[in-house]
């Protein structure tokens, strides 16, 4: 008897009970990640991993197929580079881990372990920058950065972890705000389509934008406890850096310009949001198109004649075009059931004597559980179907939770009434004060995550600023954040 005969699967928290606990259950029980010797560091564990190539891949084509190339650069920044752009460093500076002993002595300078790469990026765009033939720069960087946080959670918030950051250069300011919508569309785009999660985007405010930028702008989700998550980040930074790093260029009239400048990231929080946004009380639930596995293969009984082989048979068949395991381990079937439903994996096909008496095998979904009795005769083509229906129903399901978390206030008697009722988006009128803005986040919490653009705009009530009662001219969602 195998060392799991019989037994299940622990239990994970459910989630209205402890949320908390059921996500650092589901991140553990699936090993997705475990915790480093450092506090605030983790280790990300294949599965976690495979999720995050998977992201990877998906951003990295969308990147190369509107021209942007990948490069590399150095992990430590010197001081003296840091403080070039004051705006920036302060920005910054209570996150910056720094290194001051190399090789058994102390540095002359202090380095900075990258919190983000503009001013290292800008350093090296100087050197090579010299004539507007060379524009427009488009260039990208998978990397890890570090910054050391008070409070961390493994994907959501922690002292390193992975992303991308590209940085281009380009001639006109028009060029670079076309460049930084551009690429907020990519990233909305990967997300709603790939991940399943829907979401919000807009400008940040004055006070919520990124150190040194003229504007950024963002793509927030909503978690299933009704808090919001940032995914995703384009900040226009115009001439700041450009200028700060004497980064410059002979025009189209032979003059000296400087450049306009974009940064733009997504990092491994995406894969926090994933498991907020579609997870359950039995653990990961896993779209389709990121799952490193999409369908797992249960062989019942597969003691008797042919079960086995003709499970093999069937992997052979699908692993051409599908991420396929078989589970052929001698764990019982409800071990393997709860196992693989644990995991989120999309698809598990149950199969066994009586199927194979009727050319028919078991579909079990992960994200409403239904089970579908399927010919195998084009078997092929049944599972793609399904993974298509089950990626596009877990958006739809997300989008639906959203909604129903996401109300509107016109004061703040009501503002506070709806976050304490309903937690989640509140949209409400702003007049852009950022008085307004700290006043609104000391006594409810909530931040404001994104002032949408005008196609989503919408006037509530009579047009009053909810805080301050002034006319407003914009609507902004307003919501606690991870």
């Amino acid at each position: 008897m195998g060392k799991n005969k019989g037994k299940k699967v622990e239990a994970i928290t459910p989630r209205d009970v402890d949320f908390a606990r059921w996500y650092t259950d589901v991140i553990s029980k699936t090993e997705m990640v475990d915790y480093a010797p450092v506090k605030g560091f983790m280790v990300i564990r294949p599965y976690g991993y495979a999720i995050w190539e998977n992201i990877q891949k998906l951003y990295d084509a969308k990147f190369k197929a509107t021209g942007h190339q990948n490069m590399y650069f150095p992990l430590l920044i010197p001081e003296n580079m840091l403080q070039k752009e004051a705006e920036h460093v302060e920005g910054f500076a209570p996150e910056v881990a720094w290194v001051t002993e190399g090789g058994g002595k102390k540095l002359n300078e202090r380095l900075a372990i990258r919190p983000t790469s503009e001013t290292i990026i800008c350093s090296m765009y100087s050197k090579w920058l010299n004539s507007y033939r060379q524009l427009p720069f488009l260039y990208n960087q998978w990397a890890n950065v570090v910054r050391w946080e008070k409070t961390t959670r493994p994907f959501l918030r922690t002292s390193e972890f992975l992303w991308q950051e590209g940085h281009t250069l380009h001639e006109t300011a028009e060029e670079a705000q076309e460049e930084t919508m551009r690429m907020l569309g990519i990233y909305r785009e990967v997300a709603e389509k790939d991940l399943a999660i829907p979401m919000v985007v807009g400008r940040k405010s004055e006070s919520e934008k990124f150190a040194g930028a003229a504007a950024t702008y963002t793509m927030e989700a909503l978690m299933h406890d009704g808090q919001a998550l940032q995914s995703g980040t384009s900040h226009n930074l115009g001439q700041h850096f450009t200028k700060a790093f004497d980064i410059t260029y002979l025009d189209r009239n032979n003059e000296q310009q400087y450049p306009y400048h974009t940064s733009w990231g997504v990092s491994t929080r995406l894969i926090g949001g994933l498991i907020m946004v579609h997870g359950d009380d039995n653990g990961l639930v896993l779209p389709p198109h990121i799952a490193p596995i999409q369908v797992a293969i249960i062989p019942i009984a597969a003691h008797k004649p042919g079960v086995l082989d003709a499970a093999q048979d069937l992997k052979k068949r699908l692993e051409g075009r599908f991420k396929v395991t078989l589970d052929d381990s001698d764990n019982s079937p409800g071990w393997k059931f709860n196992q693989w439903e644990m995991k989120g994996v999309p698809i598990r096909i149950e199969l066994g004597p009586r199927d194979l008496e009727n050319n028919q095998c078991v579909l079990a979904r992960r994200d409403n559980g239904e089970k579908i009795p399927a010919s195998l005769d084009d078997i092929e083509g049944t599972v793609g179907d399904l993974l298509e229906t089950i990626q596009q129903n877990l958006y739809d399901k997300a989008l639906k939770a959203r909604e129903e978390k996401t109300s509107t206030a016109e004061n703040m008697d009501e503002f506070k009434q709806r976050l304490a009722e309903n937690p989640g988006f509140v949209k409400a009128n702003w007049c852009g004060d950022p008085a307004c803005e700290d006043k609104i986040h000391e006594e409810t919490g909530a931040s404001c995550r994104c002032i949408p653009f005008d196609d989503e705009q919408e006037v509530i009530g009579d047009g009053s600023c909810v805080c301050c009662g002034k006319h407003a001219d914009k609507m902004a969602y307003f919501a606690r954040a991870y």
